[in-house]
């Protein structure tokens, strides 16, 4: 197999800064770093998160991510004159993640205003070791003559989420002259943040610290001889008062800092790059593609899904933007049951499993949610952070035409996060056969969900409907009978009853209203063109040409041309709506009437939403449309990766990644699955030669490779799996070799 992709940045573009901070951040779950500059700019968004530190900057604001204080910055200074990108002239540059061992480098030729020359080498790592660590160097070497450098570094208390500062300063300190140390707490939240780093120099430099204005800085002086590098490491450590751990976060931070000071950057570079190659090992997917992008796309999509999902601690779950950006302000979405999870599920169900746990673990907070709006059951916030409270924004950005702010409609009606979380919930059953999760955690979240759909209908006539909802087309609001919604909720409540059978809950009320919602609810079928419809009005309203938007896809245009209200009142769609349906349901309908449906509604669809362009290549190749498919993938691929300079500003798109994947396996290897049995039926695109992925269920741990001409499925460890390979049914105990 070929060496896992790099992102590489080959020139300083201001224009580029916050999209390469996000596009190159580092992080292991715990804590994420974004890949700004060491040197200062003043368009440049600095940001360290840690999963689950969130706070209110105001009583009637929503909780967000916390930007905490910024260990990597760094300001340099050369004979007197401060170094910067943007004054001398640059020779030589180039920034590079190397996904692969999780570091990050960046080596400048930079040439100051007296024409002398100095290269500047800039690494670092957040470390896949030791959760707690990440550490960075610097080396200068002066090219042309002697001269003397300043480095001023410590712990920046300034940093903030765009003017709002969530952090009171309780105490900065040097401890042994060698280790500076600040501990922080949130506002609201209350929260303890402690940070300590300290910096390795070279003998006889000169080293002295202050604090000042929230920052806790050292100032290391030393001279430059010609052609001799000068290096400063720098080891940093932050805990918090969310970490299962003995000790106070203090104590914690001091001590693990003075503990790996011995060690070194490239020992402990060393220790995290090993780890990084046995992710890889165990979770690549590999292509042989004539464009080299697709391979490239997907090992971006997999790093970046292992750095912001908190695998350690099952009280925290995913954010829409990850750890890489406060987009979102760091919330939790539908987005991880649906789009991240899966990827998990199919290589390390533990993963899985822990971000349902998330959920559970706040079913108390959804049942309050439920009671407060009417509902029985639990009715899980539309956005979600660490209390399990909703935390959607009551209200959207001001109208600049207007000065009005439009309320946001997503925790009204958005409820299909409830049976999504349900349907997360039995495909970990049903592919893992976790009993004693099932037994407890899992069949809790299926009642309680079920329970609110059941009190979220209305009876007219004898049938019951769901109404007043939006859908995951979120241009269409307030509509009734939505029908990916009323399918998900069946689905949720068939499920609920059927695992109350399986583990004899005799709770007879609950089975009676289930079969009674079972029998009575509205689920739309397709009309006499086999077009399903998306709710009760969506066919009878008039459509408009949207060519131009589609060309203009996810960037929202239309609403600068028709308000919300008029776009609700039209056929567009921001994204996958009954696509999503049949994407999650692929046996629900018939083929051509799948077939007439992605051809529907995809002219209708603006691609607007991220999640939109994977989910529809998935369904376009199971229905053998591989060079549609395989375009939408494509431009999947490049909502973060593309030339738009200002895509991924506020972070990364952590649903579109985990898209990429679901469209690789489910899409072009068209994995799917029966309760006892796996099924592969490759659609591959005529540019891919090879596909080779590990793929976890029920127990087993298989590799599977499909080329063109053959499918092999060996079975590394596990029970032995029935598998379906294009119609023809096999018992893999060992290996199965397959011609096409």
């Amino acid at each position: 197999m070929n060496e896992v992709h790099e992102i590489q940045e080959k020139q300083f573009d201001l224009q580029l800064i916050n999209k390469y901070a996000s596009l190159m951040a580092l992080g292991n779950g715990y804590l994420g770093l974004r890949a700004s500059h060491e040197e200062h700019y003043a368009e440049q968004t600095r940001g360290m998160y840690i999963a689950g530190i969130y706070n209110k900057f105001t009583p009637n604001e929503a909780t967000e991510l916390v930007n905490l204080p910024d260990v990597i910055g760094m300001k340099i200074e050369i004979d007197g004159e401060i170094f910067s990108a943007l004054t001398g002239e640059i020779l030589y540059y180039d920034r590079t993640l190397n996904m692969l061992t999780g570091e990050l480098k960046r080596e400048i030729v930079w040439k100051n205003k007296n024409e002398e020359r100095f290269n500047l080498v800039f690494q670092r790592f957040v470390s896949k070791d030791d959760l707690h660590l990440l550490a960075s160097k610097v080396t200068v070497t002066s090219l042309d003559r002697n001269a003397s450098i300043k480095i001023v570094t410590g712990i920046d208390g300034q940093c903030s989420n765009f003017g709002k500062q969530h952090l009171l300063e309780e105490n900065v300190r040097v401890i042994d002259k060698r280790v500076m140390h600040a501990l922080y707490r949130t506002t609201e939240s209350d929260h303890t943040i402690a940070l300590s780093t300290s910096c390795i120099v070279p003998h006889g430099c000169e080293i002295s610290f202050a604090a000042k204005n929230r920052q806790l800085m050292a100032t290391i002086k030393q001279d430059l001889v010609v052609e001799q590098p000068f290096t400063i490491e720098k080891i940093s450590s932050i805990y918090t008062s969310n970490d299962m751990i003995r000790e106070d976060p203090a104590a914690a931070s001091v001590n693990t800092v003075q503990k790996f000071l011995s060690e070194g950057y490239k020992n402990l570079m060393d220790s995290t790059a090993i780890k990084w190659q046995d992710f890889w090992k165990q979770k690549r997917v590999f292509l042989s593609s004539k464009d080299v992008m697709d391979q490239k796309a997907l090992d971006f999509s997999l790093y970046h899904i292992e750095v912001m999902t908190p695998s350690h601690d099952e009280r925290f779950s995913v954010g829409a933007k990850g750890l890489t950006g406060e987009g979102y302000k760091g919330h939790v979405f539908w987005d991880t049951e649906i789009f991240i999870a899966p990827f998990h599920l199919f290589t390390d169900p533990e993963n899985a499993k822990k971000l349902l746990k998330y959920r559970y673990l706040h079913i108390k907070e959804a049942k309050e949610k439920a009671e407060k709006n009417g509902y029985q059951g639990a009715m899980f916030p539309w956005e979600s952070a660490f209390t399990g409270n909703e935390e959607t924004p009551e209200f959207a950005a001001i109208n600049i035409l207007t000065g009005k702010r439009q309320k946001v409609a997503s925790a009204l009606a958005e409820h299909h996060i409830v049976a999504d979380i349900a349907y997360a919930v039995v495909q970990y059953y049903q592919s893992t056969f976790d009993e004693g999760f099932m037994a407890n955690e899992g069949l809790e979240l299926l009642k309680e969900t079920a329970r609110f759909w059941i009190s979220r209908t209305s009876d007219e006539n004898n049938v019951l409907s769901i109404k007043d909802v939006i859908g995951p087309d979120e241009y269409t609001e307030h509509i009734d009978n939505n029908a990916y919604t009323n399918y998900m909720a069946y689905y949720n409540v068939q499920h609920a009853m059927d695992y109350m059978e399986k583990f004899n809950d005799n709770d007879e009320d609950l089975i009676q209203k289930c079969s009674d919602f079972l029998n009575r609810l509205y689920l739309p079928q397709p009309n006499d063109e086999n077009i399903i419809p998306q709710d009760d009005t969506f066919l009878t309203k008039p459509e408009i040409d949207l060519t131009m938007y589609k060309e203009n896809q996810g960037s929202q245009a239309i609403l600068l041309d028709y308000s919300r209200q008029e776009v609700n009142e039209m056929q567009i769609l921001k994204q996958a709506d009954v696509v999503m349906l049949l994407y999650l349901f692929p046996n629900l309908f018939e083929p051509e009437v799948v077939k007439q449906n992605i051809k529907y509604y995809e002219e209708h669809t603006i691609h607007d939403s991220s999640l939109s362009k994977a989910i529809h290549s998935i369904v376009a190749a199971r229905c053998g449309d591989k060079e549609q498919a395989y375009k939408f993938f494509q431009e999947a691929c490049l909502i973060d990766l593309g030339p738009n300079p200002k895509s991924s500003d506020e972070g990364l798109h952590a649903a579109s990644l985990g898209a990429n994947w679901l469209a690789t396996i489910f899409g072009f290897a068209n994995v799917t699955m029966d309760i006892n049995r796996l099924k592969i039926s490759p659609k591959l695109p005529d540019n891919w030669d090879k596909l080779i992925f590990p793929f976890s269920w029920q127990g087993a741990k298989l590799e599977i490779i499909i080329s063109k001409r053959s499918i092999t499925v060996t079975k590394q460890y596990g029970p032995p799996v029935s598998l379906e390979i294009n119609g023809e049914v096999f018992e893999l105990n060992d290996k199965i070799k397959t011609s096409l």
